[in-house]
């Protein structure tokens, strides 16, 4: 087996994405936002692990390292590792990794990756780790979690970016989007907050709008379904009353900010959220972002 040098591990880094476009799929277009990345890596996950015990190493080994194949779509890929540290396969970048000892991989914070994912299988056949590693769709490095499961003396993975926007970038969505309603009026200003193309759904981050008076969504970037819905009564998962919070909030100071618990649409986990809002004449607007 090799072993590559720090060298190549940086290569491996570059590559580490599949490219976006697949056979039977495009790229992404730009401003659209995938959701849900938790849930897309779980069912890649499912069938690889489903592939190996069908067809045996080989052949799964081929398919996974097949960078235009059925076990690679934009920036979900498998890779598995023996419980030695052997990479047996990787759909990121095969010719780099794919039979190289991994023990000494470091993600981009210097954390020893494929020892805390075996760590991790030795302590629990299924799973998941986190980590940071480049992400090569917007070249940031990122938070990135990898969900695993053990299959016999390998380690099957499948790993997901978890956007978590920053405090700044939430300000200056909710800045814009209080620019927009107040320049071009509620019909194009919802239409725009709804769009997940029109600039106002970003990673983790959405503007949501709701009517102080009669507390219906006017927009809800996250899940545009819900315009029209009354949101006055919506708690979080800790039965707090955010919106009848956030109503009053807005109504006797013009805005302020909120923490509540809440479902991050991206990761399917219930998370820590802190929403900045602002009044718009009888309009309440909101941006959230999620703590870490």
């Amino acid at each position: 087996m090799k072993t590559p040098h720090y060298g190549a591990w940086i290569l491996a880094a570059a590559f580490a994405i599949a490219p976006a476009a697949q056979a039977g799929g495009g790229a992404t277009p730009l401003g659209s936002i995938e959701r849900g990345e938790a849930k897309s890596a779980a069912a890649l996950l499912e069938s690889a692990v489903a592939y190996l015990k069908r067809h045996g190493e080989r052949q799964a080994y081929a398919a996974f390292n097949k960078r235009d194949g059925a076990f690679v779509h934009g920036p979900y890929y498998v890779y598995v590792v023996g419980l030695d540290g052997i990479m047996l396969a990787n759909g990121g970048a095969p010719d780099v990794l794919s039979g190289s000892n991994a023990l000494e991989l470091r993600d981009a914070a210097g954390k020893p990756l494929v020892r805390a994912l075996l760590d991790a299988a030795a302590a629990k056949d299924s799973g998941s780790i986190e980590y940071r590693w480049l992400n090569r769709a917007d070249n940031r490095i990122e938070d990135k979690t990898a969900s695993y499961r053990k299959v016999g003396k390998e380690v099957v993975v499948v790993g997901y970016y978890t956007p978590h926007a920053t405090p700044e970038q939430a300000r200056e969505m909710l800045e814009r989007a209080v620019a927009k309603l107040k320049s071009e009026g509620g019909g194009a200003a919802f239409k725009a907050f709804n769009d997940p193309r029109g600039g106002f759904v970003q990673g983790d981050l959405y503007v949501f709008a709701v009517g102080l008076e009669d507390g219906k969504y006017r927009a809800s970037g996250a899940s545009p379904r819900q315009t029209g819905q009354n949101a006055s009564e919506l708690h979080d998962a800790a039965g707090k009353a955010l919106m009848r919070d956030m109503i009053v909030l807005a109504k006797e100071k013009g805005g302020g900010e909120v923490d509540y618990v809440w479902r991050n649409p991206a990761t399917n986990g219930v998370e820590a959220k802190h929403s900045l809002i602002e009044r718009v004449g009888d309009v309440l607007l909101g941006v959230g972002y999620y703590v870490r």
